[in-house]
């Protein structure tokens, strides 16, 4: 079964205490009652660009630009036991854009300490790569899920 094609985005700034990145809490669909990256499926004909861009404006009503956005690798998601869940996932991480988070239907956004993220409330692959990414180097994962969906079976990556 073929995977479907998301994007997710993760806006940094610089906060008090070190610096922090935008999560939400997700208040349907797929991931409903975690706390995840903005983003979603990229939708046929855009780019990944495009379609991160588009998620983060209807999930958080900020305004990214194509120049916005840092290329941070991939992550592919795969259910054993749920092939049609199966994900390849583009990865990117901003540090500029327009206007300030705002809760919408799908996403309650929050900003989180990047050396305290809420790993007890995320996928728990998260822990797996995403700290990574924080640091601002690319990942290229494949995480496979026990036949739960919810525990990692196994992750490894790509890279050198």
């Amino acid at each position: 079964m073929e995977s479907s094609q998301v994007t997710l985005c993760f806006l940094l700034r610089d906060g008090d205490n070190g610096d922090e990145v935008l999560l939400g809490l997700k208040q349907t669909g797929f991931g409903k009652g975690k706390i995840v990256g903005v983003g979603g499926h990229v939708e046929p004909g855009e780019t990944d660009a495009e379609a991160v861009i588009r998620e983060v404006l209807e999930e958080t009503g900020v305004v990214l630009q194509v120049e916005d956005l840092a290329d941070a690798g991939s992550v592919h998601f795969l259910f054993p036991a749920r092939p049609e869940w199966n994900m390849k996932t583009t990865l990117f991480t901003a540090r500029t854009w327009e206007g300030e988070p705002e809760p919408s239907d799908e996403i309650l956004p929050e900003w989180f300490r990047v050396d305290t993220l809420p790993v007890d409330r995320m996928w728990q692959d998260a822990d797996h790569w995403l700290p990574v990414v924080l640091e601002g180097r690319r990942v290229n994962v494949v995480v496979t899920m026990h036949t739960d969906n919810e525990t990692v079976a196994s992750s490894h990556s790509l890279l050198g």
